[in-house]
């Protein structure tokens, strides 16, 4: 495989902080550029982070002195240095769209942590076990666009990477609809217990657009390419709550799902064993090697235990039982900023990279 020179934008953020940890090693992607806004941009990377890094592990060494470029100053001089970008910046919507459609233009493809992009048509939103052909959409949004190389291709929501996977081989039987409440960990707000207070001894029923996220992005993962567009699915109907939980890192899912044709426990689980995508097939260099783990323990998954299985790839699932009011209900767990962002991002670029799009 070649290898590839690659930026990471918004370097600075939680995500983009999660992005150079997994990148410091890999054997693919070697960062050559860090960029952020203009108050960190001229400083040393270590610098720049002061008082503000938040992973678990100390700053690589090879980062702290790598000197950060302004993310929307710098364009053409980034998209020079590298063959494509992660971009997991912290602005506004429409600033973010034109950000990454920039990057697109100056002939970069662009990884985007970000959800500016999700809802463009012709812009995939990949999770690279379950529809991994969306990337055939590309043709069709470097032709809008104008570009030989440049392109953007979207993450999907972090809390989604928990249930989607755990429904997705079930979709045999007809998934008809299903209720999920997802139980959502601070990082995915990009804080630490020190930075947020008021999580202690709490629980926070509301996370702005959240919940319509997690009912409307599961229908374009399983939509299909008419044309030049994605064209979202009709179904199933997915209803969510979202609250945010006091936990680090680690987005949990209690799910309950009725279907056309209900099938028993057994094959259920059959089914969720047996899944895999293209990333097992193709052996990428982030994937799990085994995608969806069932725990027979009445008490698992936890966040605690079982987010960083497989690295933090897989996703963790439970207490499977017959419900009175849906056919069934189950509990899910992903890493939220590894499986769900920045993890799930390098997987997609791993994916895009070996079938010949970067």
């Amino acid at each position: 495989m070649k290898n590839y020179n690659v930026a990471v934008i918004g370097a600075t953020g939680m995500v983009g902080q999660r992005f150079l940890l997994l990148l410091e090693n890999h054997p693919w992607f070697h960062v050559k550029v860090l960029a952020a806004s203009p108050s960190s941009a001229g400083k040393r990377y270590e610098d720049a982070v002061a008082g503000r890094w938040a992973m678990p592990s100390p700053i690589p060494a090879g980062y702290r002195d790598m000197v950060v470029c302004d993310a929307e100053a710098d364009v053409e001089k980034i998209a020079a240095a590298v063959d494509f970008v992660f971009c997991a910046v912290n602005m506004k919507k429409e600033e973010i769209r034109a950000l990454e459609e920039k990057y697109a233009r100056a002939e970069v493809p662009v990884i985007s942590n970000n959800s500016a992009h999700r809802g463009t048509p012709d812009v995939p939103m990949i999770i690279p076990e379950i529809n991994p052909e969306h990337a055939e959409i590309i043709a069709a949004q470097k032709k809008r666009l104008g570009t030989r190389r440049g392109f953007i291709a979207v993450k999907s929501n972090c809390s989604l990477q928990s249930y989607v996977p755990a429904l997705h081989p079930l979709q045999k039987y007809g998934v008809k609809c299903a209720a999920v409440c997802t139980y959502q960990a601070i990082s995915g707000a990009g804080k630490t217990f020190d930075r947020m207070p008021e999580i202690l001894d709490n629980v926070i029923p509301y996370i702005g657009g959240e919940e319509e996220k997690s009912e409307l992005e599961p229908l374009k993962i399983w939509g299909r390419i008419e044309g030049d567009r994605i064209v979202n699915a009709q179904g199933p109907k997915i209803t969510a709550q979202c609250l945010r939980v006091p936990v680090s890192d680690g987005h949990t899912a209690a799910v309950f799902v009725s279907f056309e044709n209900k099938p028993s426990k057994e094959e259920i689980l059959r089914a969720w064993a047996e899944f895999s995508g293209e990333p097992q097939r193709l052996q990428l260099p982030s994937a799990p090697k085994q995608f969806l783990h069932y725990f027979a323990e009445n008490d698992r998954p936890q966040a605690k235990l079982d987010r960083m299985l497989e690295n933090g790839m897989a996703v963790s699932v439970g207490r499977l039982r017959e419900d009175i009011l849906f056919d069934y209900k189950f509990v899910c767990l992903s890493h939220n900023t590894l499986r769900g962002a920045a993890g799930g991002a390098v997987l997609m670029a791993e994916l895009l990279a070996a079938k010949n799009y970067l």
